[in-house]
C-alpha cells in the first residue's frame, strides 16, 4: 500500500474517526489478501528464469540505505540509486563497487530518477513538489516547480508548479513528460527548456482519467504509457495527450521502463512481481514474491533493465537494491 495512503489511514484511526472506522476493517482484509493473491497470480504466468545475485551492491563502511525509490543503470553500465537517507544519490560500477555519492541537502522525500542520453540526472520529489535536473556531475542545470508549492500554477509568477510528482520521461525531440503525480492525476509535457506545452488528466476512472499516475515512459514512435497505478491500468496516449487504449490486465503498475528493443518491464508493488511485456501487452512472463530473503520484495517500488540485459529493483521495505540475471 502506498506509504502516504497508509499514513493517513493510520492518522484517522489514530484520532477516532467514526468513517475510518467502518473503513479499516476492510482495508486490513484487502492487505491480508494482497499476498496470497500475487502467490495465486504468480502460479499462472511463466517464470523468466532470472535469479537474484546476493549481496551485488558494496556500500562503504557504515552507510545504509533508506528506503530505496528508484535505481537506473546509466551509459556506462553504472548503478544509480535514489533513495530517502543520508548519501541520497549513489553510484556504483559494474561489479557493485561504490564510486561516489551526490545530491545532498537537495531532497526531502525522493520518488523517482531517470538519466537521458546525455547522462543527465532527473528527479522527483514528492514533499518539495520539485523536479531537478542534474548534469553527470551533480550540479542542478534545471528546476521544475516552486520548492514546497504545490498546485498546477504559481500564484505570484504564473509558472507550472506541480503536487507531488512522481516521475518523468523524455519524448523523440527532447520533449519532457511529467506524471504529476499524488496531487493532480494529471501528465505535463514541457519543451526541453522546461517550457509549458499542455496537460492533460484529472482524478476518475475514465479514459485519459487518472488515480496515481505512478511511472511514464515514451517509446521509439513517441508514444507516452503512464502507469495508473490505483486505476490498476496502463494507459497509452499519443505525444498530444490524445487517448488511444489501456490495458487492464497487467495488475498495478508501479514503475515502467522501454527498452531498445521495443518490449516494456513494470513492477507491481502490490503482488512483488517483475513483468515483462511485448509492445501489445502481452505478459511474456513475470518473477517475485513478498518477502524479506534474498530474491524476494518488499514494496518493489521501481526497476532499471542493464545493458547486459539484468535487472536490478528498488525496494521501499526492504530497504535495499537486489540484481537479477538469467539463470
Amino acid at each position: 500500500m502506498d506509504p502516504f495512503l497508509l499514513r493517513w489511514f493510520l492518522l484517522k484511526k489514530k484520532k477516532g474517526d467514526r468513517e475510518m472506522k467502518c473503513l479499516w476493517v476492510p482495508l486490513v482484509l484487502l492487505l491480508s489478501f494482497l499476498p496470497m493473491a500475487a502467490l495465486s497470480h504468480s502460479a499462472e504466468l511463466p517464470h523468466l528464469g532470472y535469479q537474484v545475485v546476493p549481496d551485488f551492491l558494496k556500500l562503504p563502511p557504515g552507510v545504509n540505505f533508506g528506503e530505496v525509490t528508484a535505481v537506473e543503470s546509466n551509459s556506462k553500465g553504472h548503478i544509480v540509486v535514489f533513495h530517502r537517507g543520508l548519501r541520497p544519490i549513489m553510484e556504483f560500477d559494474r561489479n557493485g563497487e561504490f564510486i561516489r555519492s551526490l545530491g545532498e541537502g537537495l531532497f526531502t522525500t525522493a520518488h523517482g530518477l531517470r538519466i537521458d542520453r546525455e547522462g543527465n540526472i532527473w528527479t522527483t520529489d514528492v514533499d518539495t513538489h520539485l523536479i531537478l535536473k542534474l548534469n553527470p556531475e551533480g550540479r542542478v542545470l534545471m528546476v521544475l516547480g516552486r520548492k514546497g508549492i504545490a498546485g498546477e500554477k504559481d500564484p505570484v509568477s504564473s509558472m507550472v508548479v506541480f503536487n507531488k510528482p512522481t516521475d518523468v520521461a523524455f519524448g523523440p525531440q527532447g520533449e519532457i513528460y511529467v506524471a504529476d503525480g499524488y496531487g493532480n492525476s494529471r501528465v505535463v509535457k514541457l519543451d526541453r527548456e522546461g517550457n509549458f506545452l499542455q496537460a492533460w488528466g484529472k482524478k476518475g476512472v475514465g479514459p485519459g482519467e487518472f488515480n496515481l499516475p505512478h511511472s511514464i515512459a515514451v517509446d521509439a514512435q513517441g508514444l507516452v504509457y503512464v502507469a495508473d497505478r490505483e486505476n490498476r491500468r496502463m494507459q497509452i496516449f499519443d505525444s498530444d495527450g490524445n487517448f488511444i487504449k489501456e490495458w487492464t490486465h497487467l495488475g498495478s503498475p508501479w514503475w515502467i521502463q522501454i527498452t531498445p528493443d521495443h518490449l516494456i518491464w513494470m513492477v507491481d508493488g502490490y503482488t512483488s512481481h517483475v513483468l515483462k511485456l511485448d509492445k501489445n501487452g502481452n505478459i511474456l512472463g513475470a518473477f517475485g514474491k513478498p518477502g524479506k530473503a534474498a530474491g524476494q520484495f518488499g514494496l518493489v517500488h521501481a526497476l532499471s533493465v542493464g545493458p547486459d540485459g539484468e535487472i536490478y529493483t528498488a525496494e521501499i521495505a526492504n530497504w535495499r537494491v537486489q540484481k537479477f540475471v538469467r539463470k
